[in-house]
């Protein structure tokens, strides 16, 4: 199994760059598959998020239903995939984003009583205000 960075993702969903869209492409779809898939961590989930949002100006839902995409896709295996997919439940019906979402989710997996923030957006996710 192989790691797969933020970048490479990007690449794949934008095709964005002629070569190195051609080049994720190529490996996404040629050389992962159930058997040996692409790992990704939570943090790139976020990392992608972030960037699609920001750089990309996609809304929420549009990111959203590209989270749930990669969720689904046979040739990634996700991080803790179960945390992702009940963060992007939440934050598809929240005003929240899928960051703040995850990391409430993490947080309550992880027994917190509570999960304190300065950020007045992430209220939403479940994240109560110092």
């Amino acid at each position: 199994m192989i790691g797969l960075d933020t970048n490479i993702i990007v690449r794949y969903l934008t095709q964005d760059d002629p070569e190195q869209s051609k080049t994720a492409t190529r490996l996404i779809e040629t050389q992962l598959s159930a058997t040996k898939p692409g790992f990704i961590t939570m943090v790139t989930l976020v990392e992608v998020s972030w960037v699609l949002e920001s750089c990309y100006n996609l809304a929420k839902a549009e990111v959203v239903h590209i989270l749930q995409g990669i969720l689904a896709t046979k040739q990634f295996l996700v991080e803790r995939a179960d945390l992702a997919y009940l963060a992007l439940k939440h934050c598809a019906s929240a005003r929240t984003d899928f960051s703040d979402t995850l990391i409430a989710t993490v947080c309550s997996e992880h027994n917190c009583t509570k999960v304190l923030t300065f950020d007045k957006k992430a209220r939403g996710s479940g994240m109560e205000l110092l």
